[in-house]
């Protein structure tokens, strides 16, 4: 009886002990689905790359792809928007905020707003005063609406000025030659100066205006020819200092100081030749973190960060997954973030290397 006793007592045992480690599989597995799927949630599913980024006053968080439209982040859900729910066109170059809450985004063609309920192309412009230059702190500016050149009725490069209460086209002081209507074309978002000069990225110049003058860099200016290369500008930052820097696709970043314009790329010898491999040629943006740092996204080579001293450069090995960086921004809390493609994500620089963030 009593072996049969203790043969009960052992087998109730075992089957407890079989329970309890099925339980804990099911439970550990569980834990993972719910762990993937909270990381899914905020994984961004494109694939074509992150254009722009903007953190708005509300803190959420707006995501602009290369051509699949853009995403909004908010209370860690994610809803995307394409042409199909009101976007003018699946690339989203820049993203801004106007000072009554009102997000905007510069498509590939034409402009959309999003009121915190629906997102809407925005028409309502006016022609009629192009000449008509004022600058003011609040405002917003935008590309021309074509995707390439200029349309007909803004009949001039260009840029459109949205004063809170009208959105108006302005020409730019330059003039297009047969064959090359493109060339003015802006290639960058705007940025203003420390000491209030608005700046523009066109293709083939760079134009600051300063509510009186306009002051045009372009190959003219920095004795530019098909022996040098030429300006092809596709970023531009003004930094805490008072420079501006421009980034180009083939002969890497120059700094203009307001007095005279720097090599940056050939001052540090960052040019292909000289490095055997990463270069500092092929720049898409540039950015400035907490510390003062600048950053320089590339085509191809990486992130770079300069401190004053000395360059860095930051790579796949170091977390930057994406070979082409389309944008850097900083967040609220002053983390310095990557657009990039190829693959497509947003990085997040945690002090000492890159990790997915989005």
């Amino acid at each position: 009886m009593k072996i049969k006793y203790y043969q009960y007592i052992f087998s109730l045992f075992c089957t407890f002990l079989i329970a309890t480690t099925i339980s804990c599989n099911n439970q550990n597995r569980s834990n993972k689905a719910e762990n993937k799927s909270e990381i899914g949630a905020t994984r961004l599913k494109y694939t074509t790359g992150i254009r722009s980024i903007l953190e708005d006053s509300k803190g959420n968080i707006w995501f602009g792809s290369y051509n699949e439209g853009v995403c909004l982040l908010r209370n860690g859900k994610l809803q995307y928007f394409t042409i199909e729910n009101g976007l003018s066109h699946n690339q989203v170059r820049n993203i801004y905020e106007d000072k009554n809450g009102v997000i905007w985004f510069e498509c590939g063609k034409g402009l959309s707003i999003y009121d915190g309920q629906k997102m809407v192309k925005y028409t309502e412009t006016n022609y009629n005063s192009k000449n008509e230059w004022k600058l003011n702190d609040n405002d917003l500016w935008f590309k021309g609406d074509a995707i390439e050149a200029y349309n007909k009725i803004e009949g001039n490069p260009g840029v459109y000025q949205y004063d809170g209460k009208e959105l108006s086209y302005r020409a730019l002081p330059v003039k297009t030659k047969p064959g090359q209507e493109n060339h003015y074309s802006i290639s960058t978002n705007f940025v203003r100066s420390k000491n209030g000069t608005l700046w523009f990225g066109t293709f083939g110049a760079v134009i600051g205006y300063n509510d009186s003058d306009f002051k045009i860099i372009d190959d003219a200016f920095l004795e530019l020819n098909d022996q040098t290369g030429h300006l092809h500008a596709r970023s531009i930052m003004a930094d805490s200092k008072g420079n501006l820097w421009i980034g180009n696709n083939g002969i890497g970043v120059l700094k203009y100081d307001g007095k005279k314009v720097v090599n940056f790329t050939k001052q540090q010898k960052l040019k292909k030749e000289e490095t055997k491999g990463n270069s500092l040629e092929k720049v898409f943006s540039i950015g400035e973190d907490k510390l003062g740092n600048i950053w320089f996204g590339t085509a191809g080579s990486g992130v770079w960060r300069y401190d004053g001293k000395s360059v860095q450069n930051f790579t796949k090995e170091d977390g930057v997954e994406s070979n082409h960086i389309w944008t850097i921004y900083k967040s609220k809390k002053g983390e310095l973030w990557l657009g990039g493609a190829s693959p497509s994500g947003v990085y997040r620089f945690n002090g000492v290397s890159f990790e997915r963030k989005f």
